[in-house]
This record gives structure tokens, C-alpha cells and sequence, in this order.
């Protein structure tokens, strides 16, 4: 392995001015995938990485059989009732793919597969789907089909009674459907040469394309638009919303060819979610400075007379409201920890659902009924399996109806969980959260894995893995830092980590490192950092700022060329994304970002150990910002420390779509982690 040399990208020198300062980019020409050399490069480094990963496959497939053995390969989901049927979905051995069925009026009946989706991607490399809707009356499935990663659906509908495909395929399409109560109509969504969904609109079963209406159009390059149905059936939502504001037009579902009703125009920094109920409107909102969000609500018939019905609270951040016939469910965020909160609407009556661990997530399923009395929700810890619920907000029984197995004989008991927080350099103290094999003793020679992702207001729940048993049991330390960009302590948590407060995220970052490594958890030499996508970045931004703190880093699909993505308004997505990061083009957002961008900032010293991973069909995080993250590392880096690049040739921003290759990923990233972290 000595002898193995990395690939030298060619230096194609190109300058730019902008606010007065000269940027070169030498690797831009590596953007163009329809260039033979750019390819002949990605396969070059692919080639490297095989190579000098080649001692670690037998790691490898010790890995991926440790995973594959922990899984419960034919399972199921436990059914969801709607209406007379009883739906849920269930894996075969050796199967790549969820096969989707449902029992007619009770369980015992007969099982009708309606959709295998194995079937649908046989012969593809990757098959994922965007949307998947069955009719109110259950007749037909609308399924959005996307089968390159590049998230360009194409809409196929099912007849459910004959199995015959309508011939409606309409392609181009973005995420979003939702059926009219006639059971002929559904709504979709396409969006503009950014891939921003701008446009919603109406299709009537076996028609043409040309016949179909627009019904909504947003133009402004900062909203994104989404459709939905209610859960009482009575309305589709059309929704248009930046990372600031947004709005809600309702159109009755019963009616599908008539007008939307605005419930509210935008506002500069109002945001506001609607979910009907049988008389009123419940409305999620920050209005009138309402940081953490409150509840109000208004009269179906006037929808735009709001009046308060949960009044904002400081300490309690309220991420979302579910509407049902007799009673809400609000989901509360109180110390870091999401609570349920069942509220009865004749009585006024309220509770918290109680859970046992000090640390935990827990998760509303799909509650597709409106009028019920039974709740939905999976619990999990980091020693807890994903543990499915039914509970009933009267009474306040629950019944566990599915924990997943974990086959091979796992014992919670062996494992233990501890919640600390990590003093950041500016006083603020950032909650961690630790799984590890019992005993622990704090000598610093464990390795360790700190996770993290900080951005978009994302919250990292503690909850369970069985592939990081792999991990726990070979010495790791398992943390995520649950750092400023997230709404783990709230709206101002995320408030604080973007923006031209975007360097908190960083910042809380390594300093929820140094802490671990002063209290002796583990050692710089045995600290692997992880994260992807926007934590992608925040991997770059560590490894330029501390690149000493960290043993080895797993960037997976990072947003890393952040100045020259957030110039080019043709790109993907961002235009809406300067409300997260800045606009270059503002001074002083350039100035900010100038001090972060990964690969601006890349410079000739040592540099961690960096595995690196990226999709060339990405539309989120295109593949050449790691691409030329890597090239410009190889040439400036002063260390012979491995630096890899796996770029997959035929998927995109979520890696492989079918399980056994997701397993397959995850075995290549844990025994990099494996081996640089020292582990057993």
C-alpha cells in the first residue's frame, strides 16, 4: 500500500473578482460531468479509495454481516387503520425493498400485496420513491417514481382493483401529492430550472397532460411550495414557504375545480402551519415576536380571524400540532426533550404522555384517522429498539404493539446512556448525548465518534441504531452534540447557529470535543468526527479550525463550496438557502462566509485522516463540491495522511436506495472509523 499514489487533478487556473478580492478556483472545471475527464478523474479516485481500503475488507464483511445479523430480515410494520382497510408494509429475506399490503375490515382477513416494490425495481440500479398516496375510496395508488438519485419524479398511478396502469405518467415532477375527495383528481407539484417546486396543479385521471390546470404558482426564488391533504379529508393544502415565512391557501377537496381560500398573506418573518379541525383552523405560528411558536386558531368560515388558544411560553418550544375530532396533540420541546401534550377540546383537559428514560425521542406515526381516540407514536433511546405505541388519549393505557428486534441476543443492560452538557466558549452550555458498552472508565483510551449536524433548525434525537452496535462493541463511544443550528433548546437555538451566527455551530462543535477529551472520555488521537450534508460542512469547517483536535473525519455528501454554490442562483435549491447561510453577493454576508467556507479556507498544514463520500447525481449538494474539496486538499495538505474520496456513480444525495447496499455504505464508513479510531 506504500506504493499507492493518489490521483492529481489537473490545475485549470480561473479568477474572479468580487467586493474587491481575487478568488481562483483551479478545480472548477471539474463541475461538468459530461466531460470525459472528470469522470476518468471520479473513477480514479474511486479506484484509490478501493485500494487503499483493500486491507479492510475482511472488516468490511465482518461488518456487514454483524448489521445484516442484528436485523429482523422478514418483518413488518404494525398495521395503520383507514376507513375499512388496514395497511402497512413488511420485508422478505434478501429483498432489497419494502413490499406495501393491507387486510380489508379486520386482520385476519385475506393479505392483498398492492404494491412490491422490489417488482417495480427490478433491472435499476436505484428506485426511490417521492410520493406514494392510495384514494380515499382505496381504489387507485399514486406513486412519484424516481430511479437516477436525481429526485425528478415521474408520477404513475395503479389501478388497485384490475392491477392495471392508468396511462398517466407524467414526468418532471417534484416531491408532493394529494387526492380530491372524488377519488379522479389528484394534485401535483413541478418546479422551476432550480428544482425549487413552484407550481401546483390538477390532474384528472386518464386525461392528458395539456388538459391539466394550474392552481397555485409562487415565482418568488425564496419560497418552495408543497400540497397535502387533511387528515379530516376536507381540504387540500396549498403551502408556499421560505426558511422566514410563508403562507396557506386551502381549496375544498370536495370541489376540486374551485378557487383556494388564502388563510393569511405572507409576512416578513411569520411563519404559520394550518391544520382544520371540524370547526376551526389551528394555526402553528411565531406571530407577534412568538419565538418559541404558539397555538391560535380561527373560525373554518373566516379564516383569517386568528385568536389566541396557546399562549407563547419562553421556556417551551412548540414544533407542531395534530388535529383530531375530540382532542389536539401538541408536540413540546422542554430542556432539549420532545413531550407529548394531549389536549381535549370539550373538556379543556390537558396531559403529558409520559416516558421512562432520561434521555429519549419519540415520534408521531401517520394517525391517518381524524376521528379516534388511539395515538400513534414510536419511542426509542439509545438503548432502546424503536418501540411502536398505541395510545389512547382517554384513558391514558398504551400498548405496545412492535419493538424492532434485535436478533443475535442484544442486552440494553450491557450498555449505558448518560446526558452531559459541554461548556461553549461563550458560556452557553450545549447538550450531549452518550451511548457506550459498560463499564466506562474515563482514561482517555477509548475511541470515540462525535456526531453532529446543526442546521436548518434539524434536531438530532438520541434515539437507536443497531448498526452502531458495531461500534459500541468494539470500544466506541457513541455522542452526538446537539450544537446551535438545531431546535434542540429552541427557536433561538437555531436562530444562534446560522446566519452571521454560523460559526456557533463550529465553535460548539469542537468545543463539545475538547470537553470530552479534558474529561477523558477519550483522546484527539482517538476522536472521529461524522457528520453529512450541511453537517458535511460543518465537518470542513472543523477540519480547517482545528485540524489537530481530530483523529480521522467521515464527511458524507458536504455542502463544502459554499461562496461559489450560494453565487450561482442556477444551482439547485439556492436561492432559498441565503436565508440560511447569506447572500455572497451582500459584503458583509461575503465577509462572513469567507471565514468558514471549507474550501476557501483550505491551507498548506497537517489535515485529519478525511474519508469523504458524495452521489453524482446529487441535486442537493452537487458532487463536485467535494470533488474540488478533495483536489484542492491533495495539492495544499502538508501531511501524508489518507484523504479518500467514494464517489457513487449512480445514486444521489441518500446514497444507495435499496437496504442491503445501505448496509454495505455503512460497513465501508464503519471500518474506516474502525481503523483510525484504534478500535478493537
Amino acid at each position: 500500500m506504500t506504493d499507492l499514489k493518489p490521483p492529481v487533478a489537473k490545475r485549470v487556473p480561473t479568477t474572479t473578482v468580487l467586493h474587491g478580492e481575487v478568488r481562483a478556483d483551479d478545480y472548477a472545471w471539474l463541475r461538468d460531468k459530461t466531460n470525459p475527464e472528470v469522470i476518468a478523474y471520479l473513477e480514479a479516485e474511486n479506484a484509490y479509495t478501493t485500494a487503499v481500503m483493500a486491507p479492510t475488507e475482511p472488516l468490511q464483511k465482518q461488518l456487514y454481516d454483524e448489521i445484516l445479523g442484528r436485523i429482523k430480515e422478514d418483518d413488518s410494520r404494525p398495521p395503520v387503520k383507514r376507513g375499512d382497510w388496514h395497511y402497512y408494509a413488511r420485508t422478505e429475506q434478501g429483498k432489497a425493498y419494502p413490499i406495501y399490503c393491507r387486510k380489508h375490515l379486520t386482520l385476519d382477513a385475506h393479505e392483498e400485496i398492492f404494491f412490491d416494490q422490489n417488482e417495480a425495481a427490478k433491472g435499476l440500479e436505484f428506485y426511490q420513491l417521492g410520493g406514494f398516496e392510495v384514494s380515499p375510496d382505496h381504489r387507485h395508488l399514486a406513486l412519484l417514481v424516481d430511479t437516477s438519485g436525481y429526485e425528478e419524479f415521474t408520477l404513475r398511478v395503479l389501478d388497485l382493483t384490475t392491477r392495471e396502469w392508468l396511462p398517466d405518467a407524467i414526468e418532471k415532477l417534484g416531491f408532493g401529492l394529494a387526492w380530491a375527495s372524488d377519488n379522479a383528481t389528484v394534485f401535483y407539484i413541478t418546479s422551476d430550472a432550480a428544482k425549487r417546486g413552484n407550481q401546483v396543479w390538477r390532474h384528472r385521471l386518464r386525461t392528458e397532460r395539456s388538459a391539466d390546470a394550474s392552481v397555485y404558482l409562487d415565482d418568488d426564488v425564496l419560497y418552495n411550495v408543497g400540497v397535502g391533504r387533511s387528515r379530516n379529508g376536507g381540504w387540500i393544502h396549498l403551502v408556499s414557504g421560505s426558511f422566514s415565512s410563508g403562507e396557506t391557501w386551502l381549496l375544498n377537496a370536495h370541489n376540486p375545480e374551485s378557487a383556494p381560500v388564502l388563510v393569511r398573506k405572507r409576512e416578513r418573518d411569520v411563519e404559520y402551519d394550518v391544520t382544520p379541525g371540524n370547526d376551526w383552523l389551528y394555526l402553528l405560528t411565531n406571530l407577534d415576536g412568538a419565538k418559541n411558536f404558539k397555538v391560535m386558531r380561527a373560525p373554518l368560515a373566516t379564516p383569517g380571524e386568528w385568536s389566541e388558544w396557546l399562549p407563547h411560553r419562553a421556556d417551551v418550544f412548540v414544533e407542531g400540532v395534530d388535529v383530531f375530532a375530540n382532542h389536539l396533540v401538541v408536540l413540546e420541546r422542554h430542556g432539549g426533550l420532545r413531550k407529548v401534550r394531549v389536549m381535549m377540546l370539550a373538556s379543556g383537559d390537558d396531559h403529558y404522555v409520559e416516558f421512562p428514560e432520561a434521555a429519549y425521542g419519540v415520534n408521531l406515526g401517520s394517525n391517518p384517522e381524524f376521528d379516534t381516540a388511539l395515538l400513534r407514536f414510536t419511542y426509542s433511546s439509545l438503548v432502546t429498539p424503536d418501540s411502536v405505541y398505541d395510545y389512547d388519549v382517554r384513558t391514558r393505557e398504551r400498548v405496545l404493539l412492535k419493538r424492532d428486534e434485535v436478533l443475535g441476543g442484544y442486552d440494553p443492560s450491557l450498555y449505558a446512556v448518560e446526558r452531559l452538557m459541554a461548556p461553549a466558549r461563550d458560556g452557553v452550555m450545549v447538550p450531549l448525548s452518550l451511548v457506550y458498552k459498560k463499564p466506562l472508565v474515563r482514561d482517555a483510551k477509548r475511541p470515540l465518534l462525535l456526531y453532529a449536524y446543526g442546521s436548518y433548525g434539524y434536531t438530532m434525537e438520541p434515539t437507536f441504531s443497531s448498526m452502531r452496535l458495531s461500534l459500541l462493541d468494539r470500544g466506541f463511544v457513541y455522542a452526538i452534540a446537539h450544537i446551535r443550528g438545531g431546535q434542540e433548546m429552541g427557536r433561538g437555538w437555531y436562530d444562534d447557529g446560522k446566519m452571521m451566527k454560523k460559526l456557533n455551530t463550529f465553535y460548539d462543535f469542537i468545543d463539545c470535543a475538547e470537553y470530552l477529551v479534558r474529561e477523558q472520555y477519550t483522546a484527539s488521537d482517538r476522536l472521529v468526527a461524522h457528520g453529512g450534508s450541511a453537517g458535511g460542512l460543518l465537518m470542513g469547517a472543523i477540519a480547517n479550525l482545528r485540524p489537530d483536535l481530530w483523529r480521522a473525519v467521515v464527511a458524507d455528501v458536504p455542502f463544502v463550496d459554499v461562496i461559489n454554490t450560494m453565487l450561482d442562483e442556477s444551482i439547485p435549491l439556492t436561492a432559498q438557502e441565503w436565508e440560511q447561510w447569506g447572500n455572497p453577493k451582500t459584503q458583509e454576508h461575503y465577509a462572513y462566509m469567507r471565514r468558514y467556507s471549507p474550501y476557501d479556507n483550505v491551507e498548506a498544514k497537517v489535515y485529519p485522516r478525511m474519508l469523504v463520500t458524495s452521489g453524482i447525481n446529487d441535486p442537493r449538494v452537487a458532487f463536485w463540491e467535494p470533488v474540488k474539496w478533495i483536489a484542492k486538499l491533495r495539492t495544499l495538505k502538508t501531511d501524508d495522511n489518507t484523504l479518500l474520496l467514494k464517489m457513487e456513480m449512480g445514486s444521489g444525495h441518500g446514497g444507495a436506495s435499496g437496504r442491503y447496499e445501505r448496509i454495505k455504505e455503512q460497513a465501508f464508513r464503519y471500518a474506516f472509523m474502525v481503523r483510525q479510531g484504534g478500535a478493537a
